[in-house]
């Protein structure tokens, strides 16, 4: 097992929480959250990743050959969607707040009311 993808996942997540902490723009830090989730892809597909090992079609594979686990990878797709969905979520609140409020800093938003 190589170190390598727990590295990138850590860089990952470490480059979009200082973008996440550092951002003053709501667009900006709806893209950092972002790379922050696909930190959470790669840690999965590092972790579900067998050397040697076959994709989870069992057609012709023989018995007791080592396969991938699809557990994982179904995992990593789900959290695609979910990232997905959060993102345009986020997008389109942040929307509403520039309607709302005419900005897109945080700093500047007063007390939004009804």
């Amino acid at each position: 097992m190589s170190f390598l993808p727990f590295a990138v996942a850590a860089w990952l997540f470490a480059v979009g929480l200082y973008g996440i902490v550092t951002s003053r723009h709501l667009i900006h830090l709806v893209v950092c959250l972002s790379v922050v989730q696909s930190s959470t892809y790669v840690l999965l597909l590092a972790i579900g990743y067998r050397t040697g090992a076959s994709a989870p079609i069992f057609v012709e594979i023989p018995p007791g050959a080592p396969a991938v686990d699809p557990v994982v990878q179904a995992l990593t797709l789900t959290d695609v969607v979910v990232a997905a969905t959060v993102s345009a979520l986020l997008l389109a609140m942040a929307v509403q707040v520039h309607k709302k409020a005419g900005t897109f800093d945080p700093d500047e938003l007063d007390t939004l009311q009804g």
